[in-house]
């Protein structure tokens, strides 16, 4: 998910951090010096102090602390009601090795909070919810006046006795986010499960165990119902669990949504061509953009031809630290920065400028952007915990596909991930774990209109198993839409009332996709 409101953030924490730290400066100098221990300076009655505020708060079974959740990448943190509780590893081993969950709880503003409770179920796989705690705040603030918000890293992630990897040794290079290479990836996961072994096997870190692990949390605290909102990855989770404890669920709210019969990878090469058709169609449709640009697709396809017969190293700036940095650029490099490219309205605006500006040899700006994307994506890179999930619940039934040879991405990620999971430990797989979701209860599907990942279509094929569903697709919008727009209006109105058919969404018409840039300014006025 992308973060929203970073300066604003940044600037007010500024100004808190700064003020606390003036005052204790200034009152610790005061309390030590002489003046201050004299009798005479002494006030003659001195003010009862306020009642200090609980560290601790008793939810169920589990005593929650005050802690503050880290934003990655930044100063920021998020207030929260953190717990530790430990789980057996392997379920069927109660008396082996437990490991801890991280949880923690965004209280609701409320003297007395609803029964029921939100629950983030993050994307990924590998993206840890309590990262995320900042976003989600704002996000479901209009909800938090009466519902607490659970936030619990999945198993293999974050907190959560993580399946995080560091290149080292002979792998080095090997996980490459642009590497689509059999041997070094096959190195790369190797190495990778070397580094993980000590405190983890694999196999027991899959969507399947997880969900055991979300229902053990809420009965300790005190077995409410759970509105779930999963988001990419996190709505395959919730699917699951839906699936396993029905009762435990009240309502289900699905942005960017993964079929339960989806083998994660077919279609990314088939979705990713599709969005950037789209896209591209908007710019040949506009006159100032198609004389600026022509074709932005046949400009893609053939700087790809000239990677493929022809890749180099190139220079560029990195916009962070401003210091020249070398890669080389060759075709898959290419599909990966374009794909990330892709995921957001911004960033797909700049597309057809930066791919125009390459094709006449500035790769900085398709290059630099693709540094800034790539740093929220960082922590992603290397997980073992995706490598679980996908190895042990996807990669058996991926298919070659042909019909995706000659797309910009090709058939790299399927090849990528038999290669990765040909070394690494799979876990087992309900049988019905590929089945449709069937349920009465109330559920709405959010769909980018662009989305490169996760199309509308996904949704839609959701909803006919769902009688009391709603699918709603944002216009202009790519992946991750639940911030977008009255997105989060809706998604209050939508917990509070569970009335998905007679939701009124008109708000969301007055979406646009973001004007195209013909240059650096902007779009055209």
């Amino acid at each position: 998910m992308a973060l929203k409101g970073r300066t604003i953030a940044r600037v007010g924490a500024v100004v808190v951090v700064a003020g606390a730290l003036a005052w204790n400066h200034f009152h610790a100098k005061d309390a030590s010096s002489p003046a201050a221990m004299t009798p005479a300076a002494a006030p003659a009655a001195a003010a009862p102090l306020p009642a200090a505020a609980a560290r601790t708060w008793k939810l169920g079974a589990l005593t929650l602390t005050a802690c503050e959740l880290a934003q990655p990448h930044s100063g920021l943190s998020t207030a929260a009601w953190c717990a530790s509780p430990l789980v057996p590893e392997n379920r069927a081993d109660p008396h082996g090795r437990k490991i801890t969950l991280k949880l923690a709880v965004l209280r609701s503003r409320a003297q007395v909070a609803s029964k029921d409770m939100l629950v983030f179920l993050a994307g990924g796989p590998g993206q840890a919810a309590t990262d995320e705690a900042a976003t989600v705040a704002a996000v479901l603030q209009p909800l938090r006046a009466h519902r607490d918000v659970l936030l619990l890293d999945q198993r293999g992630t974050g907190g959560s006795n993580a399946l995080a990897c560091k290149e080292s040794g002979e792998a080095a290079g090997a996980g490459d986010a642009d590497s689509f290479d059999a041997g070094k990836l096959k190195a790369a996961a190797a190495d990778c499960l070397r580094q993980v072994s000590g405190h983890a096997d694999p196999r027991y870190y899959t969507t399947t165990v997880a969900t055991q692990d979300l229902e053990d949390v809420r009965k300790l605290l005190g077995a409410p119902r759970f509105d779930l909102i999963g988001v990419s990855y996190g709505t395959r989770m919730a699917q699951q669990y839906l699936m396993r404890y029905p009762q435990a669920v009240r309502s289900v709210v699905l942005d960017s949504v993964v079929p339960n019969p989806l083998v994660l990878g077919e279609d990314f090469a088939r979705n990713l061509n599709d969005a950037l058709k789209a896209q591209f169609a908007r710019c040949t449709a506009e006159p100032a953009c198609r004389r600026r640009f022509g074709d932005p697709d046949q400009t893609l396809y053939q700087l790809r031809d000239a990677l493929r017969a022809n890749p180099h190293q190139v220079s560029f700036r990195d916009p962070e630290s401003y210091r020249t940095v070398k890669r080389v650029l060759d075709e898959n490099s290419l599909a990966s920065v374009v794909r990330m490219f892709a995921y957001t309205p911004a960033t797909a605006a700049l597309l057809p400028l930066s791919i125009d500006a390459a094709a006449h040899g500035d790769v900085g700006p398709l290059l630099g952007q693709a540094r800034i994307l790539s740093g929220d994506l960082a922590d992603l890179m290397g997980s073992g915990m995706q490598y679980s999930v996908i190895c042990s619940e996807d990669a058996d039934l991926l298919t070659p596909r042909p019909q995706d040879a000659d797309t910009i991405l090709g058939t790299h990620m399927i090849d990528a991930f038999k290669a990765i999971c040909s070394v690494w430990p799979k876990g087992t797989r309900p049988a019905d774990f590929h089945q449709p979701l069937r349920t009465d209860k109330p559920v709405l599907l959010l769909a980018g209109q662009y989305d490169p990942v996760t199309p509308p279509r996904y949704a839609r094929e959701v909803a006919k198993g769902l009688p009391n569903a709603r699918v709603l697709v944002l216009k202009g919008q790519g992946h991750s839409v639940m911030a977008a727009g009255c997105a989060p209006r809706l998604i209050q109105h939508f917990v509070e009332h569970l009335d998905p058919k007679t939701l009124d969404a008109t708000c969301l018409d007055r979406l646009r996709p973001t004007p195209i840039f013909i240059d650096f300014n902007g779009s055209t006025p």
